[in-house]
C-alpha cells in the first residue's frame, strides 16, 4: 500500500484526493494540523481515531501539529450541539491541557510533534482584527451547518459567539500555514472555513481530512461522555478490558477498523473465527497499547478466570467499614465510600437495576446492611472486598 492510499484508508471525507495526491508528490514533509479544545480532563476511544491517522502521517515523515485550542476553549465549539455550551473558565482549560498532553503521547510520536497553543495569536487581537476575519463569512453561509440551521428552524438560541468558532478554527489554519487538516465528521464545516480563510490570505488550501465518529459501547450513539458509553484513555487496564469485551459482535469490527487499524481483508479473516476470541484479541491489543503487553495478557487471564470460570479476580480494590457510623454502613454508603463510581445517582441505578451482588447474592435494597468480608460485584466488571 502506497502512501497515498495509506493516509486516504479509513477516511470519511477528503477534500481532495487530487490536491493530497499533489501535496505528498512535492516530497517535502508536510504540516499537519489537529486541533483539540481541552473541554475535559480525559481523552475517549472516540479521540484515538484521529490521533491514529496523525500517527500515519508522523511516521511517513511528516510534521504532526497538535493545535491545543486554549482559547477556542473558552468559547466552546458548537458542532453537534443543540445547545450552547457551557463557558469554562482560564484555569480549567489549563488543568484539562496539561492532562490531554499527557494522554496524546500514548498515541503520538512526541518527537515529531509540534505542540502549539491558539492563545498565541488570539490573546493578541484587538476586537477590530476580528471583524476583519468576521467580515469573510456570511450569516447564510453559518445557517448552512446542519446544527446551526437546525437550531434556527427550532427558534433554539445561537449566539454570535457560536458563528465565530469556525472562523476562529479557520484562521488557526492560516496561522500555522496547514497543507492538512484532520477532525471528525462532525467537524467538516469547521475544516472547510480553514480552507476558505487561507484561500482569502493567499495561502495554499489546506486537503481536508474527516475521519469516522466512533460509535460508543451501546453501539448505537457516537462515544460521549455525555452518554456513558466510552472507554478513556485513563481507565484502569482492567476497565478498559472489561468495557472492551461488554462490546457487541458486530461493534467489534469498527474498533478493529478505526482503532486499530485493520484492513477489511484482515478483518474478513477475523470473521471466521470464534467472536469471543477475536474479542479478546481486541481487547488486549488495545489495552497494551497503554499498558503493555504483560499487564494486557494479565487482564486476560484474570477476565478468563472472572467470567468463564465463575471465579473472584486474584486482586481487588478494598473498602474498610471503619470510615463510616455503623448505620451507615450500607450497600450504597459503602459503594460511595469505594470511589470506584461516578456519582450516586450511577449506584442508586445499579442497585436498582439488579447489577450489584454481595457475596454472589443479587441485592436490590440500598440499605443492605454490609459486613467486613464481603465482595461486592457490580455489573460484570467491578469487584471490591470489604474489610474492618
Amino acid at each position: 500500500m502506497d502512501a497515498l492510499e495509506q493516509l486516504t484508508n479509513g477516511v470519511d471525507t477528503l477534500v481532495s484526493r487530487e490536491l493530497l495526491a499533489g501535496k505528498l508528490a512535492e516530497r517535502r514533509p508536510l504540516r499537519v494540523k489537529l486541533g483539540v479544545d481541552p473541554t475535559r480532563p480525559d481523552l475517549t476511544f472516540g479521540h484515538m481515531v484521529v490521533f491514529n491517522k496523525l500517527r500515519q502521517f508522523q511516521d511517513l515523515g511528516h510534521q504532526a501539529i497538535l493545535l491545543i485550542g486554549d482559547h477556542t476553549a473558552t468559547v466552546g465549539d458548537p458542532s453537534g450541539r443543540s445547545a450552547t455550551r457551557p463557558v469554562l473558565t482560564q484555569e480549567e482549560v489549563e488543568q484539562n491541557a496539561k492532562t490531554y498532553l499527557e494522554q496524546v503521547f500514548r498515541i503520538l510520536d512526541p518527537s515529531k510533534t509540534v505542540v502549539r497553543r491558539n492563545s498565541e495569536w488570539f490573546r493578541k487581537m484587538t476586537f477590530d482584527d476580528m471583524l476583519i476575519i468576521a467580515r469573510k463569512m456570511t450569516v447564510a453561509r453559518m445557517l448552512e451547518r446542519d446544527d446551526f440551521a437546525k437550531r434556527y428552524h427550532e427558534n433554539t438560541p445561537i449566539s454570535i459567539v457560536e458563528f465565530l468558532y469556525p472562523l476562529m478554527q479557520g484562521y488557526d489554519s492560516v496561522m500555522l500555514e496547514a497543507d492538512v487538516e484532520l477532525g471528525g465528521t462532525d467537524q467538516l464545516f469547521n475544516l472547510l472555513v480553514g480552507r476558505t480563510l487561507q484561500k482569502d490570505y493567499g495561502q495554499p488550501e489546506q486537503v481536508v481530512m474527516t475521519m469516522p465518529l466512533l460509535v460508543g459501547l451501546d453501539g448505537e450513539r457516537k462515544m460521549s461522555k455525555s452518554y456513558d458509553n466510552y472507554i478513556s484513555f485513563n481507565h484502569s487496564a482492567s476497565e478498559m478490558f472489561g468495557k472492551i469485551m461488554s462490546i457487541a459482535d458486530e461493534t467489534m469490527w469498527i474498533y478493529f477498523k478505526l482503532l486499530l487499524l485493520y484492513s477489511d481483508a484482515q478483518i474478513e479473516n477475523l470473521r471466521q473465527q470464534h467472536p469471543m476470541g477475536v474479542k479478546k484479541l481486541l481487547a488486549k491489543t488495545l489495552v497494551a497499547r497503554f499498558y503493555g503487553d504483560e499487564v494486557a495478557s494479565n487482564e486476560c487471564r484474570q477476565f478468563e478466570s472472572v467470567f468463564s470460570k465463575k471465579e473472584l479476580p486474584d486482586v481487588m480494590p478494598e473498602v474498610a467499614l471503619a470510615v463510616l457510623s455503623e448505620e451507615k454502613r450500607t450497600l450504597a454508603e459503602v459503594m460511595g465510600t469505594s470511589q470506584l463510581f461516578e456519582s450516586n445517582r450511577e449506584i442508586r441505578r445499579l442497585i436498582d437495576q439488579g447489577a450489584v451482588k454481595v457475596n454472589g447474592v443479587k441485592i436490590t435494597d440500598p440499605r443492605h446492611l454490609i459486613v467486613p468480608g464481603d465482595v461486592i460485584q457490580c455489573g460484570k466488571r467491578v469487584f471490591f472486598k470489604v474489610t474492618a
